[in-house]
């Protein structure tokens, strides 16, 4: 069944928010300051060193030698993920925001690990209706724009080890079979876009493209996310001009990164 879009609980802790969120950008980029904290929660100083104190004290986060915090022991799986994943951020956050200039609807950037694809930088646009950002949330791979389009770069045999009967001999219901997984990437390769129609939430239309490194390897995938009301197929074609120019500007950028 499809998940409802999803909104805002009705009594939110901002302070659990605040955690939560501090937690992730830890996770995603490795260090920040105080200060670096504060300007991305919103909140003043005090605020964002009470909330990395907590952290450090439940052990998702520890404090070096210069101030600087990074992700702790609980965290650790996914330290190393300032490497490329912080980069990409870094590079893509430009893009994100003129995006959303461009189309006013949230946009965002996703990587793929195995059978999932995680959201490391979202920006969100204006409009009181409007898709929240998902930053640092995991979804299926198979239910998302940029898990279609990563999953479309892999060869045959790679997509068994992922969806295949050995991997998954009793197979959940809502995954795709293998020849209709294989026919929807293959179209995905021929069309160099994905649509997610409600698939990794309902109420949620996503239109996304390949962010490729210099060799051509298809790394993440750019999106933009609307409420499924606001969606309109004749606007599809320039929606994906749109996302190609910004994911080859990211590319260039990237590549002069590196």
């Amino acid at each position: 069944m499809d998940k409802p879009l999803k909104q805002p609980p009705p009594y939110p802790i901002a302070s659990v928010d605040h955690a939560l969120r501090a937690a992730t950008i830890l996770q995603l980029e490795g260090t920040a300051t105080v200060a670096q904290i504060a300007e991305r929660l919103g909140v003043a100083r005090s605020t964002a060193h009470r909330i990395l104190a907590m952290l450090v004290y439940r052990d998702f986060a520890v404090r070096d030698d210069n101030r600087a915090y990074r992700a702790g022991p609980v965290l650790e799986l996914a330290a190393h993920s300032r490497s490329l994943a912080s980069r990409l951020r870094a590079v893509a956050l430009p893009h994100l925001r003129q995006v959303v200039d461009l189309l006013d609807e949230t946009s965002n950037l996703m990587v793929r690990t195995g059978d999932t694809t995680r959201v490391i930088a979202s920006a969100e646009c204006r409009q009181a209706l409007r898709v929240g950002s998902r930053e640092g949330m995991v979804f299926p791979a198979h239910r998302t724009t940029a898990g279609l389009l990563l999953l479309a770069e892999l060869p045959e045999a790679e997509l068994d080890e992922l969806y295949g009967p050995r991997r998954l001999p009793e197979r959940p219901t809502d995954l795709p079979e293998p020849p209709a997984l294989h026919a929807e990437l293959r179209r995905i390769r021929r069309t160099g876009f994905a649509v997610n129609q409600e698939r990794s939430e309902r109420g949620l239309v996503a239109v996304g493209v390949p962010v490729r490194d210099r060799d051509g390897t298809a790394v993440a995938g750019l999106s933009v996310s609307m409420p499924g009301m606001r969606y309109d197929p004749h606007r599809l074609r320039s929606t994906v001009a749109t996302l190609e120019a910004a994911a080859h500007a990211l590319e260039r950028d990237l590549a002069g990164q590196s």
